[in-house]
């Protein structure tokens, strides 16, 4: 059973007839015909979207599948309702509802059966540290003995190409990419399991492919902004409310504006929800970790739940930020972190954002040591960004404003 579900084409197959004929037999018969068709399409097309959607979002840091199954499913299947009724289409509630918890079932069913499956099985010739990679994730590295023997190479190949190879070993990494085994530098591994470049051995090749794709920059761009304005009938009456009880409880402003350092080094002006009290003139920068004293009861909870980020919204739709990117910081803390951490501008080659890859995965950085590990993921993202990478930190912020990761 495990060795036939294995397969994603089989697996996904099957998974759809057990959806559709369990509605189908259980479920359909109580509802109209026409209603029943588009019902059975929408299911089985929102099956399909899960399906190739999940390997895309884990294939960053080779997380489990089956801890993304519930929120691309909801998703989805939210994405597929809304456009049923913008298009007034007809469907049953019901069978749209059991076709999601069917869906769900047979998904994560299979998910647990094929995690050793999915695992990925890399041979390694040894001369790095393999230990240090089995201990993470879900990659299995198989230590190769010499002599070396392509048979025996059931997936990909993996060795630390920036260190001395005998011959024999070059050989055989050259007779593997003949034969279209996939061959991985051991750091690219880690980059993965990881979820961060490692700054202190950038090289002048792995800096050019921090450049980023300018046609997804601009998808990017539009997708983001297409989200905050089809949210504002939600997001402005909080904000209202949120501006309203911050006047009420302390003197000041509701807004706080500050400038920060974004694509390019340049200045802009962020806006925030002031969640502390009014700050001297002439104030030295703090960190937020050394500033709790000042943060008022409104400000503890915008904080934790992040509602003191939505004016930022307004900073995307301008162009200065994006929703998703590494946070921007103020022009004290990037001359400094520009002196003491190698590599820092290189963050800025992107728009800073609302939420990132820094903040879903580490949380708040409070000093150099851990703005240094910040800068690791920053780079991560900008390498590898994409939109599944983009949706993968979506769903991680979902989890952040439910938990309060992070929140300082």
């Amino acid at each position: 059973m495990k060795k036939l579900l294995s397969n994603s084409y089989v697996c996904h197959s099957i998974g759809i007839i057990f959806v559709l004929v369990v509605l189908q037999l259980f479920i359909a018969p109580i509802n109209g015909r026409e209603t029943v068709i588009n019902s059975m399409w929408m299911v089985g097309i929102c099956y399909l979207a899960t399906a190739m959607t999940l390997p895309r979002i884990t294939s960053y840091l080779l997380v489990e599948r089956k801890y993304y199954i519930l929120p691309v499913l909801l998703s989805v299947f939210g994405i597929a309702i809304t456009i049923m009724f913008m298009a007034r289409i007809n469907y049953s509630r019901s069978i749209v509802s059991y076709g999601w918890i069917l869906s769900f079932v047979w998904l994560f069913f299979t998910a647990l059966l094929r995690q050793e499956s999915q695992r990925l099985v890399l041979f390694a010739i040894p001369n790095f540290d393999i230990s240090s990679l089995n201990k993470k994730g879900r990659v299995r590295v198989i230590e190769l003995k010499k002599p070396y023997d392509i048979g025996s190479v059931k997936g990909g190949l993996i060795v630390d190409l920036h260190r001395n190879l005998s011959a024999e070993a070059e050989k055989f990494i050259a007779d593997c990419s003949l034969n279209k085994i996939v061959v991985f530098h051991a750091e690219s591994i880690r980059e993965m399991l990881e979820g961060k470049v490692q700054t202190n051995h950038l090289m002048e090749n792995a800096i050019g492919s921090l450049q980023p794709n300018p046609l997804y920059m601009t998808f990017k761009r539009i997708w983001e902004s297409f989200i905050i304005i089809a949210t504002f009938p939600i997001t402005l009456p909080i904000m209202a409310i949120t501006a309203m009880l911050i006047k009420l409880e302390n003197p000041g402003p509701a807004m706080f504006i500050q400038e920060r350092i974004g694509q390019g080094g340049h200045l802009f002006r962020i806006y925030k929800f002031r969640s502390m009290t009014v700050k001297e003139v002439g104030a030295e920068d703090k960190f937020a970790t050394a500033e709790q004293a000042r943060i008022t009861r409104i400000g503890k909870v915008i904080r934790k739940v992040r509602i003191d980020e939505l004016p930022q919204f307004f900073n995307v739709l301008k162009g200065d930020m994006a929703l998703i990117g590494p946070r921007p910081e103020q022009d004290s803390f990037v001359k400094q972190f520009e002196q003491e951490i190698p590599f820092y501008g290189y963050r800025h080659m992107v728009k800073p954002g609302i939420t990132g890859w820094a903040q879903v995965v580490q949380g708040y950085a409070d000093d150099a040591e851990s703005t240094s590990e910040k800068l690791a993921l920053d780079l991560y993202y900008i390498k590898n960004l994409s939109f599944w990478l983009d949706i993968n930190i979506v769903f991680k912020t979902v989890r952040t404003m439910l938990t309060g990761f992070g929140a300082q």
